[in-house]
């Protein structure tokens, strides 16, 4: 995955750090913004809108998403127990926990709190000195508040942003080349997702199409939504991916199947797991890249003024076996731009 070089002066401002600490441990450098010192080895929090707790802990942890960011860590000669811990905490899948879960993270005096998109929100109502780097997310950061903006976040936040409601246009017209017939287009999404969900309601204004919103407020409602959205005779569906969506992808792709909705997704994890088609950015890719910013922060960083990445390469994923369970014919033209094809 390719992402935007930094400013000239963001890397001047690295050199120096660098230069400044060579003297001195990982452990001694001051890096947060409460200017206090990080002991050795780094605690590093992280919260996962998925998971339990123990999936994101220790040196091999089941969560892909730990796992990338531990390879992002070691590749950068980071070496666990001796220079970094960490502190996780899973969401399962339920909005509500978020917010208890944040507070452990801050409770446990952890130097920088790792957090999905969807957990940002509850994040940075927990505190605003703990450096926080934000993963992914279908949340415009700027449009809601929680910095500034791309290029000077202005507060304790930084990251990688997966943008995703300026692809929400892309992944509709992949569906209409797909279902071309004038059937409604069913949008499933969440509380943390309402940015997409409003981009989407745009790009369909723009379009001339028609969509049928269900909002999903926990795992109960994903089959129910797909059931309906059939009734209500939907020619497909968007998936929006949140917290809840993306902690039930089996549930949600057997939906879609059951239902024979062809299903367009926000994340490749889906076709992966038998859904029909993505188009996204690597998400594990973002969590290894994070470990940049870490590194960046115990060097002596300012989170205030390191810009958010957003990739700016992005995979069409399509599983042809997803297709025939559905009855679905694939366009040559979709084919060829494919990046992978999922036998």
């Amino acid at each position: 995955m390719t992402y935007p070089t930094l400013p000239p002066n963001s890397r001047a401002m690295d050199r120096r750090s660098f230069l400044l600490g060579l003297p001195i441990t990982l452990g001694a450098i001051t890096a947060n913004v409460e200017g206090q010192a990080v002991h050795r080895p780094l605690r590093i929090g992280i919260l996962s809108a998925g998971g339990e707790n123990a999936d994101l802990q220790g040196p091999q942890p089941a969560s892909p998403s730990a796992a990338a960011l531990l390879d992002g860590l070691r590749n950068l000669g980071y070496r666990y127990g001796a220079d970094f811990v960490l502190e996780g905490r899973g969401g399962q899948g339920s909005p509500e926990r978020y917010s208890v879960l944040a507070r452990e993270l801050v409770s446990a005096k952890v130097d920088i709190i790792v957090a999905a998109g969807p957990t940002i929100d509850a994040v940075k109502r927990a505190s605003s000195q703990i450096p926080i780097v934000m993963v992914g997310g279908a949340t415009d950061p700027v449009d809601s508040k929680f910095v500034r903006s791309l290029s000077a976040p202005g507060g304790n936040i930084t990251g990688l942003t997966l943008q995703q409601s300026d692809l929400v246009g892309k992944r509709l017209e992949i569906l209409k080349e797909l279902v071309p017939a004038a059937k409604p287009i069913a949008v499933l999404w969440e509380e943390s997702s309402g940015g997409s969900w409003r981009a989407s309601r745009t790009a369909a204004k723009d379009r001339g199409w028609t969509l049928l919103p269900y909002k999903i407020a926990d795992r109960s409602a994903i089959g129910s939504a797909f059931a309906s959205a059939k009734t209500a005779g939907a020619g497909s569906v968007l998936v929006i991916s949140g917290g809840i969506l993306f902690e039930n992808v089996p549930l949600v792709v057997e939906a879609a199947t059951t239902n024979r909705l062809p299903t367009m997704y926000a994340l490749r994890i889906y076709p992966e797991r038998g859904g029909l088609v993505s188009y996204a950015a690597d998400l594990n890719e973002l969590w290894r890249r994070a470990a940049a910013f870490i590194d960046r922060i115990a060097k002596g960083a300012n989170p205030a003024t390191m810009p958010i990445e957003q990739p700016i390469k992005f995979e069409l994923v399509i599983n042809l076996a997803a297709a025939k369970a559905i009855g679905l014919a694939i366009p040559q033209s979709i084919l060829l731009r494919a990046n992978d094809v999922i036998q």
